[in-house]
């Protein structure tokens, strides 16, 4: 059977034709996401759906053009971002990214505390910015919910909706579960708080744990969309245990298999397939650390006078052949805060004669990517007890950086082999099409 799996990144749209018989991608495509809208506030992060959903069809169109022998499309694409919708279907909304800052800002009815702030103090819940129902409480509290919105749900369950024409979403809980105020030991909204919050709850999506079909599209089914990181892990782990997999794409996440349902600061629990629950820790800055160093030495070129173009190569030439235990600067690399403390920042320390060189600013800066993922690590393992048996690496950021995976493999201490897929979550979403197509029967 070929199936299509389809995955809208923050920064491209990705495309997968999957024989999943043989387990090989037939054909991938990915193209630029380009839709973000400049507002000139840092903290908004907002993209332009109505350049999303064309760019999107009009890739599957492009697959199912040349591969007609494809049986069903899945879905996936960014967590925790939100959109609104209308009585009908429509959006109503730009779409409110997970990198999206309005829960950290002075709410003046709420006492001049961030929404953030205000959902810990008086109800001791886990927030995060970013997160669908942080950013609902604050355009509910700031009076900048649209007029006319009656529901909301991510980028790709608003693409399932487009492709099958149906007027309200079915959400899996994957997807769900990252807008927060979410009991995922439970399977359900926090009704109760939501409307305490003075949230309407009637804007809740319907939600489902079944890998289950939204409707047809060009006479093929269309499965519920997943949540990007739980289709990356179908799409490189599946159902192995003891499996650590570290994704460093935009943002960096620490996941691996479990049954049993465990939480600890910074490590959700976030409902898979099956009944199971993946472990999960996300840093903020992942890949996007090495992209501002990146930044640096860019600007640093250009001042010199030398064309204003990417320096990566540069930089890999530079760590060329560099013993990673040397004496090098230790760097945090929590640019823009964590999921718990958005006020933590990043440093740099140890910084000695020998080692304030360029080759070990960018050791650092990779150890410091790895070290984030790491720490999530060893607090699911202390928790719970896995180990890594195994260890898997997807995502741009380990795919194109040798030396972070070495990184990697020593601080784990288990050699990182590289996820078979390039276009994981797309590729999660193909294996779970199938799976749905198969059980409709």
């Amino acid at each position: 059977m070929k199936t299509i799996g389809l995955d809208i990144g923050t920064t491209t749209i990705s495309g997968v034709v999957l024989d999943n018989q043989s387990r090989s991608v037939v054909q991938a495509r990915t193209i630029a996401n380009g839709s973000f809208i400049d507002t000139g506030k840092d903290w908004e992060r907002i993209q332009d759906v109505s350049v999303i959903i064309p760019k999107a069809k009009a890739l599957v169109d492009e697959l199912l053009e040349q591969h007609p022998d494809v049986e069903a499309i899945g879905l996936t694409g960014q967590m925790h971002g939100i959109l609104y919708l209308d009585e009908e279907g429509r959006c109503i909304s730009p779409l409110y990214t997970w990198q999206d800052g309005s829960g950290d800002l002075p709410v003046e009815c709420l006492g001049g505390k961030t929404t953030v702030e205000w959902l810990r103090d008086e109800y001791g819940l886990p927030a995060a910015t970013g997160f669908g129902l942080i950013t609902n409480l604050y355009h509910t509290k700031t009076g900048n919910v649209p007029a006319g919105a009656k529901c909301l749900c991510t980028i790709e369950d608003h693409l399932g909706m487009q492709l099958t024409g149906r007027k309200r979403p079915l959400v899996h809980s994957s997807n769900a579960a990252s807008f927060g105020l979410y009991d995922s030991e439970k399977g359900g909204f926090r009704k109760d708080v939501i409307r305490s919050c003075g949230m309407d709850v009637g804007m809740l999506p319907e939600v489902t744990d079944a890998l289950a079909i939204l409707g047809e599209y060009r006479g093929l089914p269309v499965s519920v969309a997943l949540g990007d990181n739980q289709a990356s892990f179908m799409g490189s782990v599946g159902m192995e245990k003891e499996c650590w997999l570290l994704n460093v794409g935009t943002g960096g996440q620490s996941s691996v298999l479990s049954d049993v349902f465990f939480e600890a600061p910074g490590i959700e629990s976030r409902p898979y397939v099956d009944g199971k629950y993946l472990l999960a820790g996300s840093s903020l800055c992942g890949g996007r650390s090495y992209a501002i160093l990146e930044k640096f030495f860019r600007a640093y070129a250009k001042a010199l006078g030398a064309e204003d173009r990417e320096q990566y190569a540069v930089m890999e030439e530079l760590i060329r052949g560099v013993d990673l235990h040397a004496d090098h600067m230790n760097v945090v690399t929590k640019f823009k805060g964590t999921r718990t403390d958005p006020n933590v920042r990043g440093s740099i320390t140890g910084l000695s004669e020998d080692n304030y060189t360029p080759q070990s600013m960018i050791i650092g800066v990779l150890t410091g990517i790895a070290q984030e993922l790491y720490d999530m690590y060893s607090l699911i393992h202390e928790g719970t007890g896995i180990r890594v048996n195994r260890l898997l690496g997807s995502g741009n950021g380990v795919r194109r950086n040798k030396t972070l995976q070495a990184i990697f493999s020593d601080m784990f201490g288990s050699k990182l082999e590289l996820s078979p897929y390039e276009e994981e979550a797309a590729s999660g979403a193909a294996v779970s099409a199938a799976s749905a197509a198969k059980k409709r029967g």
